[in-house]
Protein backbone atom coordinates (compact mmCIF):
# COMPACT_ATOMS: atom_id res chain seq x y z
CA UNK A 1 0.00 0.00 0.00
CA UNK A 2 1.41 3.69 -1.12
CA UNK A 3 1.42 5.69 1.90
CA UNK A 4 0.81 9.52 1.15
CA UNK A 5 1.51 12.65 3.67
CA UNK A 6 -1.41 13.91 5.56
CA UNK A 7 -1.26 17.40 4.54
CA UNK A 8 -2.50 18.40 8.22
CA UNK A 9 0.40 16.38 9.46
CA UNK A 10 3.65 17.11 7.48
CA UNK A 11 6.97 14.78 8.15
CA UNK A 12 9.29 16.48 10.51
CA UNK A 13 11.76 18.74 9.06
CA UNK A 14 15.21 16.75 8.72
CA UNK A 15 17.36 17.58 10.94
CA UNK A 16 20.28 18.30 9.26
CA UNK A 17 18.14 20.71 7.01
CA UNK A 18 16.54 22.11 10.27
CA UNK A 19 20.04 23.15 11.78
CA UNK A 20 21.06 24.57 8.09
CA UNK A 21 18.26 26.90 8.67
CA UNK A 22 19.32 27.82 11.78
CA UNK A 23 22.77 28.12 10.92
CA UNK A 24 22.69 29.70 7.79
CA UNK A 25 22.15 33.32 9.11
CA UNK A 26 24.51 33.14 11.52
CA UNK A 27 27.14 31.99 8.87
CA UNK A 28 26.41 35.01 6.90
CA UNK A 29 26.32 36.85 9.49
CA UNK A 30 29.84 36.35 10.27
CA UNK A 31 30.84 36.17 7.04
CA UNK A 32 29.60 39.68 6.26
CA UNK A 33 31.06 41.24 9.01
CA UNK A 34 34.49 40.08 8.27
CA UNK A 35 34.34 41.65 5.17
CA UNK A 36 32.17 44.77 5.90
CA UNK A 37 31.04 46.08 9.06
CA UNK A 38 28.43 45.36 12.03
CA UNK A 39 26.09 47.58 10.70
CA UNK A 40 26.30 45.61 7.06
CA UNK A 41 25.93 42.16 8.60
CA UNK A 42 23.05 43.35 10.58
CA UNK A 43 21.00 43.96 7.96
CA UNK A 44 21.87 40.73 5.60
CA UNK A 45 21.72 38.50 8.86
CA UNK A 46 18.25 40.35 9.58
CA UNK A 47 16.60 39.26 5.95
CA UNK A 48 18.62 35.98 6.43
CA UNK A 49 16.49 34.95 9.13
CA UNK A 50 13.49 35.91 7.94
CA UNK A 51 14.21 34.07 4.68
CA UNK A 52 14.95 31.09 6.97
CA UNK A 53 11.75 30.59 8.69
CA UNK A 54 10.05 31.33 5.10
CA UNK A 55 11.85 28.29 4.08
CA UNK A 56 10.89 26.41 7.14
CA UNK A 57 7.48 27.35 6.83
CA UNK A 58 7.28 26.48 3.08
CA UNK A 59 8.40 23.14 3.73
CA UNK A 60 6.20 21.79 6.85
CA UNK A 61 3.08 24.72 7.16
CA UNK A 62 3.68 25.32 10.47
CA UNK A 63 5.61 28.21 12.38
CA UNK A 64 8.22 26.77 14.94
CA UNK A 65 7.77 28.98 18.26
CA UNK A 66 11.29 29.60 19.16
CA UNK A 67 12.67 30.62 15.53
CA UNK A 68 9.21 32.55 15.08
CA UNK A 69 10.24 34.23 18.28
CA UNK A 70 13.71 34.63 17.54
CA UNK A 71 12.93 36.09 14.07
CA UNK A 72 10.79 38.71 15.57
CA UNK A 73 13.28 40.32 17.89
CA UNK A 74 16.06 39.77 15.42
CA UNK A 75 13.82 42.50 13.33
CA UNK A 76 12.82 44.53 15.60
CA UNK A 77 16.68 44.74 17.21
CA UNK A 78 17.82 44.25 13.78
CA UNK A 79 16.11 47.22 12.83
CA UNK A 80 17.08 50.02 15.45
CA UNK A 81 20.49 48.84 15.29
CA UNK A 82 20.02 50.18 11.45
CA UNK A 83 18.13 53.11 11.82
CA UNK A 84 19.85 54.84 15.21
CA UNK A 85 23.28 53.39 13.74
CA UNK A 86 23.86 51.61 16.99
CA UNK A 87 24.91 48.44 17.21
CA UNK A 88 24.18 47.56 21.34
CA UNK A 89 20.63 46.37 20.32
CA UNK A 90 21.97 43.63 17.82
CA UNK A 91 24.28 42.55 20.62
CA UNK A 92 21.26 42.48 23.34
CA UNK A 93 18.95 40.16 21.26
CA UNK A 94 20.74 36.74 22.35
CA UNK A 95 20.46 38.29 25.94
CA UNK A 96 16.79 39.15 25.24
CA UNK A 97 15.38 36.07 23.30
CA UNK A 98 17.37 33.56 25.96
CA UNK A 99 16.18 35.48 29.22
CA UNK A 100 12.35 35.20 27.45
CA UNK A 101 12.75 31.32 27.01
CA UNK A 102 14.47 30.40 30.30
CA UNK A 103 11.43 32.88 32.29
CA UNK A 104 8.86 31.14 30.31
CA UNK A 105 10.03 27.69 30.67
CA UNK A 106 10.31 28.10 34.59
CA UNK A 107 7.36 29.67 34.94
CA UNK A 108 5.39 26.49 32.84
CA UNK A 109 7.15 24.69 35.78
CA UNK A 110 6.06 27.12 37.92
CA UNK A 111 2.24 26.11 37.65
CA UNK A 112 2.82 22.05 36.40
CA UNK A 113 2.87 22.45 32.89
CA UNK A 114 6.60 22.12 31.32
CA UNK A 115 6.60 23.96 28.04
CA UNK A 116 9.83 22.70 26.90
CA UNK A 117 8.04 20.65 23.67
CA UNK A 118 6.63 24.18 22.65
CA UNK A 119 10.05 26.10 22.83
CA UNK A 120 12.20 23.87 21.29
CA UNK A 121 9.44 21.92 19.22
CA UNK A 122 10.54 18.78 20.67
CA UNK A 123 9.77 14.88 19.12
CA UNK A 124 10.30 13.51 22.11
CA UNK A 125 8.53 11.19 23.95
CA UNK A 126 9.10 11.53 27.90
CA UNK A 127 7.47 10.53 31.04
CA UNK A 128 6.39 13.64 33.10
CA UNK A 129 9.29 13.45 35.57
CA UNK A 130 11.32 13.21 32.30
CA UNK A 131 9.81 16.70 31.02
CA UNK A 132 9.81 18.09 34.08
CA UNK A 133 13.49 17.54 34.65
CA UNK A 134 14.45 18.54 31.30
CA UNK A 135 12.81 21.50 30.97
CA UNK A 136 14.17 22.80 34.39
CA UNK A 137 17.83 22.22 32.66
CA UNK A 138 16.83 23.88 29.81
CA UNK A 139 15.76 26.31 31.40
CA UNK A 140 19.18 27.43 33.47
CA UNK A 141 20.98 26.70 30.39
CA UNK A 142 19.12 29.66 28.68
CA UNK A 143 19.85 31.89 31.56
CA UNK A 144 23.14 30.85 31.03
CA UNK A 145 23.77 31.95 27.44
CA UNK A 146 21.90 34.88 28.24
CA UNK A 147 24.67 35.87 30.52
CA UNK A 148 27.23 34.71 28.73
CA UNK A 149 26.84 36.92 26.13
CA UNK A 150 26.33 39.98 28.08
CA UNK A 151 29.62 38.93 29.91
CA UNK A 152 31.33 38.55 25.74
CA UNK A 153 29.70 41.48 24.59
CA UNK A 154 30.21 43.96 27.40
CA UNK A 155 34.16 43.10 27.55
CA UNK A 156 35.15 41.75 24.02
CA UNK A 157 35.38 43.43 20.70
CA UNK A 158 32.51 43.27 17.82
CA UNK A 159 34.71 41.10 15.55
CA UNK A 160 34.83 38.71 18.92
CA UNK A 161 31.20 38.95 19.74
CA UNK A 162 30.91 37.79 16.59
CA UNK A 163 32.77 35.38 16.31
CA UNK A 164 31.72 33.89 19.48
CA UNK A 165 28.33 33.50 18.44
CA UNK A 166 28.84 31.49 15.68
CA UNK A 167 32.09 29.40 17.39
CA UNK A 168 31.30 29.35 20.77
CA UNK A 169 27.40 29.31 21.18
CA UNK A 170 26.98 26.74 18.70
CA UNK A 171 29.31 24.30 20.02
CA UNK A 172 28.23 24.76 23.43
CA UNK A 173 24.66 24.27 22.85
CA UNK A 174 25.46 20.89 20.81
CA UNK A 175 27.50 19.66 23.85
CA UNK A 176 24.64 20.85 26.75
CA UNK A 177 21.66 18.91 24.15
CA UNK A 178 23.75 16.06 23.89
CA UNK A 179 24.91 15.69 27.68
CA UNK A 180 21.05 15.47 28.10
CA UNK A 181 21.23 12.03 26.47
CA UNK A 182 21.43 9.85 29.68
CA UNK A 183 17.94 11.77 30.58
CA UNK A 184 16.42 10.78 28.03
CA UNK A 185 17.33 7.20 27.64
CA UNK A 186 16.24 7.25 31.28
CA UNK A 187 12.74 8.57 31.44
CA UNK A 188 11.82 8.01 27.61
CA UNK A 189 8.76 6.50 27.39
CA UNK A 190 8.13 2.65 26.23
CA UNK A 191 7.21 2.26 22.41
CA UNK A 192 3.49 1.03 23.29
CA UNK A 193 3.26 4.08 26.07
CA UNK A 194 4.31 6.64 23.54
CA UNK A 195 1.50 5.23 20.80
CA UNK A 196 -1.10 5.41 23.90
CA UNK A 197 -0.44 8.96 24.26
CA UNK A 198 -0.22 9.51 20.43
CA UNK A 199 -3.87 8.11 19.93
CA UNK A 200 -5.21 9.94 22.71
CA UNK A 201 -4.03 13.51 21.81
CA UNK A 202 -5.38 12.30 18.48
CA UNK A 203 -8.84 11.26 20.38
CA UNK A 204 -8.92 14.68 22.18
CA UNK A 205 -8.21 16.91 19.11
CA UNK A 206 -11.09 14.80 17.18
CA UNK A 207 -14.41 16.40 16.75
CA UNK A 208 -16.78 14.70 18.69
CA UNK A 209 -19.15 12.12 16.02
CA UNK A 210 -22.62 12.23 16.62
CA UNK A 211 -24.79 9.52 17.60
CA UNK A 212 -26.40 7.16 15.04
CA UNK A 213 -29.90 7.65 15.21
CA UNK A 214 -31.97 4.66 16.36
CA UNK A 215 -33.55 2.53 13.32
CA UNK A 216 -37.43 3.18 12.71
CA UNK A 217 -39.43 1.18 14.27
CA UNK A 218 -42.01 -1.39 12.27
CA UNK A 219 -45.38 -0.85 14.33
CA UNK A 220 -47.08 -2.93 11.71
CA UNK A 221 -45.30 -6.37 13.29
CA UNK A 222 -46.46 -5.42 16.64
Amino acid sequence: MIRTEDPAHPAPLNPLLKLALEMGPLVIFFFVNQRGDIFAATAVFTVATVIALAIHYALVRKLPVMPLVSTVVVVVFGGLTLLLQDELFIKLKPTIVNTLFGIVLMVGLWFGKPLLTVVLDSVFKLTDEGWNKLTFRWGLFFFFLAAINEVVWRTQTTDFWVSFKVFGIMPITIAFALAQTPLLMRYELPEEDARSADAGSADAAAPEQPAPAPAPRNDASS
